[in-house]
């Protein structure tokens, strides 16, 4: 209406990469975030740099802490700023600061782990210390997703496809599995003409072990206990968050690409060439399975179809790893 006074514009809200706490939904929340975050980052750097021993070792611990403070700290008030902007689609934490929390939150997890087995001189690079530290990153992935999406209320369970196994879930797992033939198929070719292009030895998570017992504790923690953790995290939560955000079809692209790469961020080589070419190797040969899992996710709606995907995957890989070892 023509003279009617305008309704004033509501001001733009910081983001997390602007440092004031002015405007904020959580200002301290905000602050503990920024200050633990960059003083785990500066103790790691100092224990780096101190070349090693026990207060070097000490300092790690006590960086690590801080950092996955800082980082759940920065992570919860990113979701509480978004949740402020009313007509955001998607109301919680990017999934790339969750994944980046959990990273310390999970080192921390398995130094913990690594004690006792310390303790009882089991190898902790043996099955079992594979096992617990597979298990630790599964807790991690699916304690933080619950921590700063569900129990904040940005996305619920069902929401992302998290739903109790029923018969149904059986046929969806089953029917997810299917897929992991031609996914491998794939997956082999590629593997091959990165393999000729860049000629390194990429060092499997899981080895072959040589025995029944060693292969059952890495059956379980490769094609079980790791896709599960991971799915909750890269398809129900990632996937999911993407998709509301910005559509299924970039929700897809972005969410196989974040999937590839969260597994060369631990790769290391003999050099720096090395790496980089185990890096290129590891991260495009994951891209078939990364962009079947996201496909079977949006399409059927459930964990349980990319879950089944996976699991068959990896326990396929596992199998013909072990049985190549053997016959050596």
């Amino acid at each position: 209406m023509p003279g009617a006074p305008s309704e004033p514009s509501r001001p733009a809200r910081p983001g997390t990469a602007t440092f004031t706490i002015e405007g904020r939904a959580a200002p301290a929340l905000f602050v503990i975030g920024w200050l633990a975050s960059v003083g785990g980052l500066a103790l790691i750097a100092i224990a780096v740099l101190a070349g090693g021993g026990l207060w070097a070792t000490v300092l790690l611990v006590i960086a690590l802490v801080l950092l996955s403070v800082g980082l759940v700290a920065a992570a919860g008030s990113q979701g509480m700023e978004r949740r402020a902007r009313e007509r955001l689609p998607y109301r919680g934490p990017s999934p790339f600061l969750v994944f980046a929390a959990a990273i310390p939150v999970s080192i921390l997890a398995v130094i913990v782990l690594s004690i006792p087995l310390l303790a009882l001189s089991v190898p902790v690079d043996g099955p079992v210390g594979a096992l617990l530290s597979v298990s630790a990153q599964a807790v991690v992935y699916v304690g933080l997703v619950r921590l700063l999406v569900v129990d904040t209320g940005a996305l619920d369970w069902r929401a992302m496809g998290v739903v109790v196994p029923d018969r149904r879930a059986i046929m969806q797992f089953g029917g997810g599995a299917l897929w992991a033939v031609p996914v491998i198929f794939v997956t082999g070719i590629l593997a091959q003409i990165l393999l000729t292009v860049f000629p390194v030895t990429p060092a499997s998570p899981l080895p072959p072990t040589g025995t029944e017992i060693g292969f059952a504790l890495s059956f379980i923690a490769g094609a079980i206990v790791a896709p599960f953790g991971e799915e909750v995290l890269f398809r129900s939560f990632a996937t999911t968050a993407w998709a509301t955000g910005m559509g299924a079809r970039r929700g897809l692209v972005v969410g196989a690409l974040f999937f590839a790469f969260a597994h060369v961020v631990t790769v290391t080589g003999a050099s720096a060439g090395d790496a980089i070419e185990l890096a290129l190797v590891a991260f495009l040969s994951r891209i078939p399975v990364a962009f079947a899992l996201g496909w079977v996710f949006l399409r059927r709606g459930t964990i349980w179809a990319p879950f089944g995907l996976h699991a068959a995957f990896n326990g396929v890989l596992l199998i013909l790893a072990e049985v190549a070892a053997r016959a050596s």
